[in-house]
């Protein structure tokens, strides 16, 4: 299967769609990520891949138009030259890819609030994540490090930037170092005055998914993968994870030692993470005791003396969500069918009440999708001599895409009401991979 989907992603590219290609060498990775025992595995990323890959393939012969550039994708980002900049550090994150990439990315801000990014990420792994932050900043001729630069600015001249704020490092691209700014301080300080709502209805209808949130930490909540922090941000309870759980990596470390810090109030950058309530993967941090500093909990690594004097982290707890719409009865069907196949689920069948409680509960398509799905696994002619013929492995793949796409849609429904944010019901989500 892996040299299927590898041939399948060359003939991709040769046929001039690297979304398509990236898509099903993401779904190879995924899968050798699997069969190793990797840490970093995760089969809802996996399942994400696949849907990825699935839904470019069932698109593509029916678009046109601007939809059909956008299937088709582009091997490199367009540059286009934006003049001078004056960039202030925001922080800096690790990249550790499923398709065996690694490095890392520094995010700044112009006095407008606009984003951008400096990056260093190339074929490797946790080591090249984590020296990666001490290697110069390639741009310019400026000598400054990614973990230098996340605290201090930027002067750049000729500069070009991607669609997605990265900026372009050419032969006519001058920088030098300038002084940064506090988070509390101007220009920085506008990116916490937008109110959190506002910031995941940007990042819901396509947009930049980092948020700026003030919060206070309020100890820890027992999630099935692992402890988070709960945290209070105006009234709402917010959940904080870890970005990373590669055990290389200070993520979950840094996470266990905020916990203790309960009461806290500090600002924070997080990336959103859709679901039923509200919750965000941690990126970085105000210091604990020291709150014209800032931690990058994917590089720095917190240790005991930075928590307040006698800190100490409360055990996890169970919080309440309140009554959520049963999709896992649909979703943990789509997982399964990931690493097991069809026959999966043709041998675990539809629980009966399953499809009517979806319907009960308002998810009539749900319950429809359920169905569908089941009797798609299950679904095996015979000749007239009784022969079993080969199973309709296209109307299996057609009923898995559905309920994937379906499952995405809702969450990012239930998660806007969540967060109470208004959303564009004519922008689609975006698909895991789809850049």
């Amino acid at each position: 299967l892996q040299a299927e989907l590898l041939h399948a992603a060359h003939t991709a590219r040769l046929a001039g769609l690297p979304r398509a290609s990236a898509a099903a060498v993401s779904v190879v990775s995924g899968v050798r990520a699997a069969r190793s025992g990797d840490p970093g595995h995760r089969l809802t990323d996996l399942a994400g891949a696949l849907a990825a890959v699935l839904g470019v393939a069932h698109r593509l012969p029916h678009a046109t138009g601007p939809d059909l550039g956008e299937l088709r994708g582009t091997v490199r980002q367009p540059y286009r030259p934006d003049g001078s900049l004056r960039l202030y550090g925001l922080f800096s994150e690790p990249v550790l890819t499923a398709t065996g990439y690694a490095g890392a990315v520094t995010w700044t801000a112009d006095a407008d609030g606009r984003l951008y990014t400096v990056s260093d990420v190339a074929p490797g792994g946790p080591d090249r994540a984590t020296g990666a932050a001490d290697r110069t900043v390639r741009i310019g001729d400026t000598a400054l490090t990614h973990r230098e630069l996340s605290r201090a600015g930027l002067a750049v001249s000729g500069a070009t930037v991607s669609p997605t704020g990265r900026l372009g490092a050419g032969a006519g691209v001058r920088a030098v170092r300038a002084s940064g700014a506090a988070w509390r301080a101007d220009p920085l300080d506008r990116l916490w005055a937008v109110p959190a709502a506002e910031q995941v209805a940007r990042a819901l209808n396509g947009g930049q998914d980092l948020l700026f949130l003030e919060v206070t930490l309020a100890g820890t909540v027992r999630e099935a993968t692992g402890d988070c922090l709960l945290a209070d941000c105006a009234g709402l309870p917010l959940r904080l994870a870890t970005a990373h759980d590669d055990p290389a990596l200070p993520c979950r470390d840094n996470l266990r030692l905020l916990a203790a810090a309960g009461g806290s109030r500090l600002r924070v950058v997080a990336r959103l993470a859709p679901g039923p309530y509200p919750r965000a993967l941690l990126l970085a941090t105000e210091h604990p005791t020291d709150p014209g500093a800032r931690v990058d909990l994917g590089l720095d690594r917190l240790q005991r003396a930075d928590l307040p004097a006698g800190a100490v982290a409360p055990p996890a707890r169970t919080v309440p969500t309140g009554d959520e719409a049963p999709l896992h009865l649909l979703r943990r069907r789509v997982h399964q069918a990931v690493p097991g196949g069809r026959r999966v689920l043709a041998l675990a069948g539809n629980r009966p009440g399953d499809g009517t409680r979806l319907r009960r509960l308002g998810l009539a398509t749900a319950g429809d999708l359920l169905d569908d799905l089941h009797a798609a696994a299950a679904d095996r002619s015979r000749d007239p001599f009784g022969r079993l013929l080969p199973a309709d492995t296209g109307r299996f793949a057609r009923a898995w895409l559905a309920a994937a796409v379906y499952t995405d849609e809702v969450e990012r429904a239930l998660c806007a009401a969540a967060w109470g944010a208004a959303v564009n019901e004519a922008a689609p989500a975006a698909a895991p991979g789809a850049s």
